[in-house]
């Protein structure tokens, strides 16, 4: 029997310069890339944790009141240890990954033209921030795809790890889905269901980027084969969260749960 060859699916990567978990999980993503894909790109946008763009002293005050004292000081020390180590550019560079500048808007024409120009057959948003209009969605042949930290309809939007252990969720998951125009709205790849038990939200970050990372190139390799069953993402179960309050942090230590 003659085994059916394939051309590799040339995939780009749609994200921002997060530096905490991005790099560890990009490294293992190339590892447990299918064999007949390749990244041919990577679009680092500037970070922006909290969904919006803001000035480094602005992302910092918010962080020290917000989360408080414990968590900026943990964060800040993480922060810098990472200025120190390789970065994702650098990562990015050693492993032959081309690094695609955007200037503003990654919807623009401009940005559309830079990103054409790599001649996509898929993109692979981790971790973006910003929205997509349909021009960039329909830009590459099979479309783009995302993941997101929790088991879709429910816990769209920002900071799913710590919405699902303040409201005292016993299981969380993550969802590989087909982006559209809204936000985590698109049908669904791929999920994978995790027990939360007594993770501190940090642990559970790490797991669930993980298993992210493997539902990515799940993903891949069924939109390789024309092998995708999609999942309804129902808008009647939907729910949707932004970035929490200073009280949304108390009530989450009032329920024992734990950062870090």
């Amino acid at each position: 029997m003659v085994k059916k060859s394939f051309e590799k699916m040339r995939i780009i990567i749609i994200t921002q310069d997060e530096p905490f978990y991005l790099k560890s999980n990009l490294e293992y993503l190339t590892k447990i890339l299918p064999n007949e894909s390749k990244i041919v790109g990577c679009v680092v946008n500037e970070a922006s944790p909290f969904g919006k763009k803001e000035t480094f002293i602005e992302k910092t005050l918010k962080t020290y009141n917000i989360f408080g004292f414990n968590f900026f000081i943990h964060y800040s020390i993480k922060y810098i240890k990472s200025y120190f180590s390789k970065s994702i550019k650098s990562f990015l560079t050693e492993n032959d990954i081309p690094i695609i500048n955007i200037e503003g808007s990654i919807n623009s024409q401009r940005s559309l033209n830079t990103i054409k120009n790599f001649n996509p057959d898929l993109l692979v948003s981790i971790l973006g921030n910003q929205i997509f209009k349909k021009p960039l969605i329909d830009l590459a042949p099979k479309g783009c795809i995302n993941l997101h930290t929790a088991l879709l309809p429910k816990y769209r939007g920002l900071m799913p790890t710590f919405w699902v252990m303040k409201n005292n969720e016993k299981h969380t998951g993550v969802s590989v889905f087909v982006v559209d125009e809204g936000i985590d709205s698109g049908p669904i790849i791929v999920q994978e269901k995790l027990e939360i038990g007594n993770l501190t939200q940090e642990q559970l970050i790490k797991r669930t980027k993980k298993i992210g990372m493997e539902l990515i190139s799940k993903s891949i390799d069924l939109i390789q084969r024309n092998e995708v069953k999609l999942i309804e993402n129902d808008p009647s179960k939907k729910t949707y969260f932004t970035f929490p309050t200073r009280q949304d942090v108390i009530e989450f230590k009032k329920n024992g749960k734990k950062f870090f």
